[in-house]
């Protein structure tokens, strides 16, 4: 049988690949272990929305995040959304950021070569809604904050979803990690002062959360921003969504946090008594395990299971864990 040459130039570029073309995880928002569907209100430290994306506000109660918020209808071919709501009018002082992000494994970019003369353009795409119009900013970073690309995507209608794109050359200075650690933040902006805002379009040296004169979400009360199908991929232009089957996006959800419901008897032997329970998946680091109830004397995890210990004549039921391994 004859084999035949494939031409590149035929390929259809809006064509569903397999792989990992976009390194952004749960970028449709399908996945919420945490919070199940439920609204959690920003405080000065990050917390999760679903998964793998956190937010963080430099004052508390500015704004809420909830998978579905406001249950409007997605765009076509997406039944999820991460929904922000502004809970006051809230003037942004110049230091202060209002923000949701996703830290991207540094594993999971090293072919993109940034840091290095080689450094490959990506682009960003997704589809945004919100209650305000105007220029919107957000940024990519690296893990140190000492580089930064301040980006600007206008929403020209209200209340109407509309699909963004934004095309960055690759950064070709700065130290990118390429390790289990952080290689590039993806951010979105809620609100941004003026000392983190800089000129959007261009790599600049520092940390900057957004670009100057961008739309601050938070100083409208009641204002709402809604976003799905976020997409960072390798090339020149945005394509088509690139959908993972559920179980795959669950699984790559629980490298960074997996959870066990259920229950399970420490048996006892000798007034002592020992179990372990393997991971769905392999952890990127050996994470920190909590339980949800009962009461083990020791907890030791590994990157792929977790162990525990009862010291004394006592029967310990654990009804549940949960392994937390987030960059």
């Amino acid at each position: 049988m004859a084999l035949t040459t494939v031409n590149p130039a035929l390929l259809d570029t809006q064509a569903q690949y397999t792989g990992f073309k976009n390194r952004i995880i749960n970028g449709d928002m399908r996945i919420d272990q945490r919070n199940s569907g439920a609204s959690v209100t920003n405080t000065t430290a990050y917390l999760f929305g679903p998964d793998r994306w956190k937010f963080v506000g430099s004052v508390v109660s500015k704004f809420t995040v909830q998978q579905n918020a406001g249950s409007i209808t997605p765009p076509t071919g997406f039944i999820n959304y991460f929904g922000c709501t502004s809970l006051s009018a809230y003037t942004v002082g110049a230091a202060e950021q209002f923000i949701f992000n996703q830290p991207i494994e540094g594993l999971n970019v090293t072919d993109l070569a940034w840091g290095t003369a080689n450094a490959a353009t990506v682009t960003l795409s997704f589809w945004v809604r919100s209650s305000l119009t105007g220029t919107f900013g957000g940024a990519l970073v690296n893990s140190a904050g000492n580089r930064s690309y301040p980006f600007v995507y206008t929403i020209s209608t209200a209340n109407t979803w509309e699909q963004k794109s934004i095309t960055v050359a690759g950064d070709t200075s700065g130290t990118w990690l390429t390790t289990n650690g952080i290689g590039i933040f993806v951010q979105l902006s809620l609100g941004a002062g003026s000392t983190l805002s800089t000129t959007g379009g261009a790599w600049a040296s520092g940390y900057y959360a957004s670009a100057t004169g961008a739309v601050s979400v938070v100083g409208t009360s009641g204002a709402t921003f809604y976003i799905t199908g976020v997409q960072l991929e390798k090339g020149t232009a945005a394509t088509l969504f690139d959908v993972i089957d559920y179980g795959r996006q669950l699984q790559q959800c629980q490298r960074y946090y997996e959870t066990y419901t259920g229950g399970f008897y420490i048996p006892l032997v000798n007034s002592n008594g020992t179990t372990s329970t393997g991971f769905k998946v392999t952890k990127r680091v050996t994470p920190t395990v909590t339980v949800t109830s009962g009461a083990p004397s020791a907890i030791t995890p590994s990157l792929d299971a977790v162990s525990f210990a009862i010291y004394g004549n006592t029967l310990v039921q654990i009804g549940g864990w949960i392994a937390v391994a987030e960059l």
